[in-house]
């Protein structure tokens, strides 16, 4: 009952641990990130709301980045504390043996695990692909924020943008628009063959989903070459059928887990096509390495514990102590930066593949065997 009670005290501990560390990093990586998305809102005129909503998307997959490293800060952090606080001398003392509390360190890692797998494999790609999905359905907000003052703006799809003067209630002097998509193709008579679109007008000014312009020239020019212009002293440019030209399509990483195992075993040409990111034929390997990233990258959580575990041996000294941990920290931040420089290149070839997933795998065991062998020399020695 008692090493019951002691079992999870020692879990909530870690538990506290890795939870505040991860909510620090995740909390400073996503403030920087959160402020190089404002671009949404400088330059491509999305609303505040849709920046938010975006940036908040966004934290999962900065979590599950982290988890790995705060698991290893945490679990150190935590024997160490309990190891000054002679916690550990108490429980050796009533005969606890060393193993079972590996166990449970190794048992806590699986759980760790579990999580990892779940934000990776899951979580994460279903919140960014939301997040896609807001700028795919969201329009700019604001097109005044996105055209600067004497500067081709070309944020907006086959669109550019160019004024010359713009005051603090958005009244523009001298403006130039270039349409290259028949966006305001409708202005002129009508023909489907027209493109290339050019409007330059004197002045300006933006109400709502409306762009008025005063004092100006419509000029086309047709696929033979052909000009058509007209002259206007007031026009309204519908600004609905604007786009911008932020990235729509969903990334690899904002793809389902499943759909990703499906293009690889798929073999049917047509039924590739209807996937999301899949090549035609072949096995791409950016999809490999995504899947071994969010399979692959948890497998060694459970090894990083029992590269901790190591602090619960004897030393000998305070010295030797102190040197242990700083060793057993590198080795463990070590083992983290090889498994993502291996990822990298899980998708070369099938080898690569099998080496990161086994690796861990052989690794687990073999540092198991030598932990019990330390515990099992201790107790012989005394």
């Amino acid at each position: 009952m008692l090493k019951n009670r002691i079992y999870k005290y020692f879990t909530i501990e870690i538990f506290k641990s890795f939870l505040t560390i991860l909510f620090a990093f995740t909390v400073i990586a996503w403030t920087v990130r959160a402020v190089n998305f404002l671009d949404l809102v400088v330059d491509n005129g999305h609303s505040v709301k849709t920046y938010f909503l975006f940036s908040f998307l966004n934290v999962t997959n900065i979590l599950t980045k982290f988890i790995p490293l705060s698991f290893l800060l945490a679990l150190m952090l935590s024997i160490i504390k309990l190891e000054r606080q002679n916690e550990f001398i108490i429980l050796w003392t009533s005969g606890v043996n060393k193993i079972k509390i590996v166990n449970l360190f190794f048992l806590i890692s699986l759980i760790i695990f579990s999580i990892q797998i779940v934000f990776s494999a899951f979580i994460t790609p279903t919140a960014l692909n939301k997040s896609r999905s807001l700028i795919r359905l969201s329009n700019f907000d604001s097109l005044s924020s996105v055209i600067k003052i004497n500067d081709f703006s070309d944020s907006f799809k086959n669109l550019t943008f160019y004024v010359e003067e713009k005051d603090s209630n958005n009244n523009m002097k001298n403006i130039f628009i270039r349409d290259e998509s028949n966006t305001f193709n409708n202005l002129i008579s009508g023909e489907k063959n027209s493109n290339n679109t050019t409007i330059i007008a004197k002045s300006g000014f933006i109400s709502k989903k409306k762009l008025i312009l005063f004092n100006g020239v419509i000029q086309t020019q047709n696929d033979k070459g052909e000009l058509n212009n007209i002259n206007f002293t007031k026009t309204d440019l519908s600004l609905n059928a604007v786009t911008t030209r932020s990235i729509t399509a969903p990334k690899l990483q904002e793809t389902k887990t499943t759909d990703l195992i499906n293009c690889i075993k798929l073999k049917n040409l047509e039924e590739r096509k209807k996937i999301i990111n899949c090549p035609d034929q072949g096995m791409n390997k950016n999809i490999v390495e995504t899947l071994s990233r969010r399979f692959g990258m948890p497998i060694y959580v459970p090894l990083i514990s029992l590269i901790c575990c190591f602090l619960l041996t004897s030393s000998g000294g305070q010295k030797s102590n102190s040197s242990k941990k700083y060793l057993i920290f590198f080795m463990g931040f070590i083992i983290l930066i090889l498994a993502e420089i291996m990822v990298r290149y899980s998708g070369f070839s099938k080898i690569h593949t099998a080496l990161y997933f086994t690796i861990p795998l052989i690794l687990i065991p073999f540092v198991y065997i030598i932990l019990l062998r330390n515990f099992i020399y201790e107790k012989v020695k005394k």
